[in-house]
C-alpha cells in the first residue's frame, strides 16, 4: 500500500495521477484539513504535523509515504528521511517528496547527483517556478537546481491567492486574472525573456494549466507535478518493487482530519467523482 499526504486537497491532484498510472496498486490518502494551511506554521510545527500523518499512515498499512504537498515536502521531507525515520521503528517503509522527482524533471539529472555534470552543469536555460508564499520563500527549487545546473537562470514567482480561488471554485475569469497577474510578474524579473521551462509548484496549480499556457509562449514546456510525480514512482517501484505491495488491488481510501461530508463535496474540485473521504485522527 502506498500512503499519500498533504495538508489539504491539492495532492488529489497527485492521486488522480497515480491511480489512472497504477489501477492495481492500492492508496490511502491523509489530507490534514483539520489543521490547514501549513503555509503560515512555523516550520518545527509542520515538520511534527507531517511526522504525525506519515506515521498514521505506516500504520494503516502504508509502506511508502509520498508527501504530495510543496509546504510539507520543502520543510520536512529532508527532516523526517534523516531524523527520525531511521530511528523510529519502521523499518523497510520510506517517506518520499514531490520535489525531488520535479528537480530531476527540470534538470534531467538524477536526485542521487547532487554537483553539475556534462552537459547539465553547461545549461543556461531560463527555468521559471510558480508557487505559494511558503513554497517561493523556502528556496528549496532554486537550492537544488543550482546543485545540478549552476549557470541555469531559476526565477520564483508567488501566484497569490491562486490556490484558494481554486478552491473555493472561483470563475473562470478570475482565475485568468491571477494566473495573467502571476505570469506578469515573472516577466518583470526577466526583463521580459520567456523561461524555457515552468515549474508548476504547488498541487492546485495543474488545475488550471490550460491558463499559465494560455499567458506564457507557445515554446514554454510546462512541468506539471502530477504526471512528473506518476513517472518519477514507476521508475522507483521498478528498483523497489515490494513498496508497490497491496492487499486488495485497485483499492483506494481517503481520510480527513476534517469534516468528512465537507471535505467530500469540496474534494469534487480536484476529481469530480472522487470517493467519499472519511474521517480519522492522526
Amino acid at each position: 500500500m502506498i500512503g499519500i499526504f498533504d495538508s489539504g486537497l491539492g495532492g488529489l491532484t497527485v492521486l488522480r495521477a497515480l491511480v489512472t498510472r497504477f489501477p492495481q496498486s492500492e492508496f490511502v490518502y491523509l489530507g490534514d484539513h483539520a489543521n490547514v494551511p501549513y503555509g503560515n506554521r512555523p516550520s518545527d510545527e509542520v515538520v511534527e504535523l507531517t511526522r504525525r500523518a506519515a506515521e498514521a499512515l505506516f500504520k494503516r498499512g502504508a509502506k511508502l509515504d509520498l508527501l504530495g504537498c510543496n509546504t510539507a515536502t520543502a520543510v520536512a521531507a529532508r527532516r523526517l528521511q534523516q531524523t527520525w525515520l531511521p530511528y523510529a521503528g519502521w523499518a523497510g517503509h520510506n517517506v518520499l517528496g514531490i520535489v525531488a522527482p520535479t528537480v530531476e524533471a527540470a534538470t534531467q539529472t538524477p536526485w542521487a547527483v547532487t554537483t553539475p555534470q556534462y552537459p547539465q552543469k553547461y545549461i543556461t536555460d531560463i527555468l521559471a517556478v510558480f508557487g505559494t508564499t511558503r513554497t517561493v520563500t523556502s528556496g528549496v527549487y532554486p537550492e537544488e537546481i543550482r546543485k545540478r545546473c549552476p549557470r541555469m537562470r531559476v526565477y520564483q514567482q508567488v501566484a497569490a491567492n491562486l490556490a484558494g480561488a481554486i478552491e473555493d471554485e472561483a470563475s473562470e475569469e478570475e482565475l485568468d486574472a491571477l494566473v495573467k497577474d502571476a505570469v506578469a510578474g515573472l516577466r518583470i524579473q526577466t526583463h521580459g525573456q520567456e523561461p524555457h521551462r515552468v515549474i508548476l509548484g504547488c498541487t492546485h496549480f495543474p488545475l488550471v494549466e490550460h491558463l499559465f499556457q494560455k499567458h506564457l509562449a507557445p515554446s514554454v514546456r510546462i512541468l506539471s507535478q502530477p504526471d512528473v510525480v506518476a513517472d518519477s514512482l514507476e521508475h522507483y517501484l521498478e528498483r523497489h518493487p515490494h513498496f508497490g505491495d497491496c492487499e486488495v488491488a485497485g483499492r483506494l481510501r481517503l481520510l480527513t482530519t476534517g469534516d468528512a461530508d465537507e471535505i467530500s463535496k469540496r474534494a469534487r474540485v480536484f476529481w469530480p467523482d472522487v470517493p467519499g473521504f472519511e474521517p480519522t485522527e492522526t
